[in-house]
């Protein structure tokens, strides 16, 4: 018997004998010169940490002495409060002291110290480390530490910037915080801290000459993983690089490795831990279930089973992996059915301490079932949700006036939770089986420094095999078969390898304006391309649709759409099913200004469809999908996909215009409008720190129009009393905790 099945056989007190013996067997692990001992001996530091009130007194100092030789400083700092360690020598104290961060009033564990000088010493790196090892925090060191002038931190969601831009905002004072490409760099002697996207950062114009890159999710660079983004973020890397020779800091969870000649190449070096402070217990339920079923079937033996799991958890935080939004919908739907028949007591005046609840009521729907579930403690959390909804719920969640969410792989992309436990009941994302980097990750998603040191896994799907995910960097491997030409136009000509070299040439061949809008279009080339040449073709004889400026007709909406499709976009049928399709609800939201318009026009089509009325259940279901479907198309298509189309045709027909000597159209002012959810510009910030549309709308009514962005959060700042009186109780909170 191991010493961590030994300990969790123990109830109540640890004997001195049974604790000392421990600790010897601990010490023995430490100092082995085999790392999975050593790995071993760490993790049982963490469960007795976990039950650190039940050692007796006289063996804490031998179990002090071990938690400072695994470097567990952070845990030594929180714990020196009280008097096991306030009695200790100078010497001891001087040891814990060299473990504080320099910039920052916290405390390192001993991998991040390492990471720390390597950096403040000008390398570049690139760290694998788990997910409970506190990278970001090496993050807000550099930032804190304001001895680079220009930062540019990319991340893969607006989850997670808005996290991150949340985390240091109190560093305002010496950067000026960039999250939008309209806005301008600062004209004071502060820094810029940019905080985007890859696809902003492309989108971006002139960047400064920044002194320091940072990709969080890193292993989204490569090209052997299915996600459509990737040519995007080498290419964003590519630019940022290329511009200044910035020093970077790329980070992401359990790499086995990057691609030879990527170190030599950048100067860096691939740094891979498994140290963490957090330990996983996984509960395996998944020789239960025979996989060959259907998922109608295979739900009908797990739910229950899933219930009752959920039922014993009711006090903890846990998570509930599911494999699209619709699952999520659905499974938390399912399990609030369940909770009602059980007669249970709604959380006491949650509605009433739950904001977002009267917001739902006012502004989508009084029968959204998450309304009703968040009553019960339960909530949802997928990419299709607005900004200002997820985060609440995140921050509900955290402070534990939420038990339970159902997402998607959202989870996976870096949202940070209090989750004690993450059930993985699905074993798909998407349509795709979740493959063992997939499954380690949500894995990693249980349990949180300084706060759980135990995270529960409860499986109902067997682990994938485990393979060693390598990272490929395109722009250095060249592979022929898989690097794209979306980023062969942007290497450099002298680092082209030979065998892409044919490939190069001819996309070297077009002329240098149309080759650097290919470029900052960051799209299919070939899709480009096709859009050029049809411009060529119709400028003649449909330049009213092609040469119009601030907002589009109808038919003009329709025709540069029709370009878009299939060399831009593809409709992936979910709530859009046409071209025509998609303009009519443009211009219904255009129109109304409101996502309820969209909600109510899908449920009105899918009632429209039934041949006799639906049950109440059937009802709530059809009024879920309905808003989940809004959502989805406004998060989707009217926030990304469609101002991505029209600035795409706009940047290409003003070169056609402008090579036959026409005057071009203008499509800015109606992208501009799309991606400000056609709130005044002046307000616009405002959206992207996850402030709901309806309270910009309030808000402009005494904010005064000519204020420029950042004036604007001034004006709000100094004005409270006033702004807030005109709000709900939900927008003041949402103010309270973005501003």
């Amino acid at each position: 018997m191991n010493i961590i099945n030994e300990l969790e056989n123990i109830s109540g007190v640890i004997s001195y004998d049974q604790s000392f013996n421990m600790a010897m067997k601990c010490s023995q692990l430490l100092e082995s010169s085999e790392l999975g001992e050593v790995k071993f001996g760490r993790e049982v530091i963490i469960w007795v940490l976990n039950r650190y009130e039940d050692l007796p007194s006289e063996t804490k100092p031998i179990w002090n002495d071990l938690i400072e030789s695994a470097g567990f400083y952070p845990y030594i700092n929180n714990m020196s409060k009280e008097s096991d360690l306030s009695n200790e020598s100078l010497a001891y104290k001087t040891r814990i002291a060299s473990f504080e961060s320099d910039y920052l009033d916290k405390s390192l564990h001993v991998e991040q110290k390492v990471i720390s000088k390597r950096l403040f010493s000008g390398k570049n790196l690139v760290v694998s480390a788990p997910t409970s090892f506190g990278k970001s925090l090496l993050i807000e060191e550099i930032v804190a530490s304001r001895k680079y002038k220009n930062i540019v931190i990319i991340q893969p969601t607006l989850a997670l910037l808005d996290e991150t831009r949340i985390k240091l905002k109190k560093y305002s004072d010496f950067y000026k915080i960039i999250v939008r490409t309209a806005q301008t760099v600062s004209d004071t002697d502060k820094g810029n801290l940019f905080l985007l996207t890859a696809e902003r950062v492309m989108e971006y114009g002139e960047l400064p000459e920044i002194d320091f890159l940072i990709i969080d999710e890193f292993y989204k660079l490569s090209l052997r993983r299915a996600d459509d983004r990737a040519d995007v973020l080498n290419n964003a890397f590519l630019k940022v690089f290329n511009m200044g020779r910035p020093q970077f800091y790329l980070l992401g969870p359990n790499i086995g490795g990057i691609t030879p000649g990527f170190e030599e190449r950048y100067n860096a070096e691939f740094y891979k831990t498994d140290f963490s402070m957090v330990a996983n217990k996984k509960i395996d339920f998944s020789n239960i279930y025979d996989d060959s079923l259907s998922q109608k079937k295979l739900d009908s033996e797990k739910l229950p089973d899933l219930f009752v799991l959920l039922d014993s958890l009711q006090d903890e935080q846990t998570i509930i992996y599911c494999a699209s939004p619709s699952r999520a919908r659905k499974l938390s739907r399912e399990y609030l059915l369940h909770v009602k028949s059980m007669d249970a007591i709604p959380c006491d005046s949650v509605e009433e301490k739950l904001p977002l609840c009267e917001w739902i009521e006012n502004n989508v729907s009084s029968d959204w079932s998450l309304k009703e579930a968040l009553v019960y403690g339960i909530a949802i959390h997928d990419g299709s949700l607005q900004k200002h909804i997820s985060n609440s719920i995140i921050n509900y969640f955290n402070n534990k006036r939420l038990h339970y969410i159902f997402c998607t792989s959202t989870i996976i992309e870096g949202v940070n939770t209090s989750a004690k436990n993450v059930v993985i009941y699905d074993g798909k994302k998407g349509p795709n089986d979740i493959d063992y980097f997939d499954y380690s990750n949500i894995c990693g998603r249980s349990g949180r420094m300084m706060e759980h040191y135990i995270g529960n896994v409860y499986s109902f799907v067997r682990q994938p095999e485990k393979k060693e995910f390598i990272v490929d960097f395109p722009f250095v491997e060249q592979d022929k078969d898989v690097l794209t030409d979306e980023i062969l136009i942007n290497i450099e000509k002298k680092d082209v390898k030979v065998q892409v070299k044919d490939r190069y040439e001819v996309l070297n061949s077009y002329p240098d304006d149309l080759k650097k809008i290919l470029k900052i279009n960051g799209t299919n080339i070939n899709g480009q391309m096709a859009i050029y040449y049809a411009l060529e073709k119709d400028i003649d004889n449909k330049r009213e649709l092609i040469t119009w400026s601030q907002m589009p007709s109808f038919d003009a909406m329709v025709y540069v759409l029709s370009l878009a499709e299939h060399n831009i976009f593809e409709f992936d049928k979910h709530g859009v099913m046409s071209v025509r399709h998609l303009v009519m609800l443009l211009n219904t939201y255009r129109n109304k200004k409101t996502i309820m318009a969209l909600v109510n026009n899908k449920k009105k089509h899918m009632l429209q469809q039934r041949k006799k009325a639906p049950t109440e259940e059937q009802l709530m279901a059809i009024n879920d999908n309905a808003i989940e479907t809004a959502f989805h198309v406004h998060r989707q298509w009217f926030q990304f996909k469609v101002p991505k189309a029209f600035r795409v045709v706009d940047s290409l027909q003003r070169y056609v215009c402008e090579k036959h000597g026409i005057k071009p159209g203008s499509y800015s002012y109606f992208v501009q409008q799309l991606e400000n959810d056609f709130v005044p510009e002046g307000l616009s910030i405002l959206t992207e720190y996850g402030i709901p549309n309806t309270t910009i709308i309030k808000m402009a009514e005494i904010i005064p129009r000519d204020m420029s962005e950042d004036d604007v959060i001034e004006y709000i700042k100094k004005n409270r009393a006033e702004v807030y009186s005109i709000l709900s109780l939900y927008e003041i909170e949402r103010l309270a905790e973005e501003l």
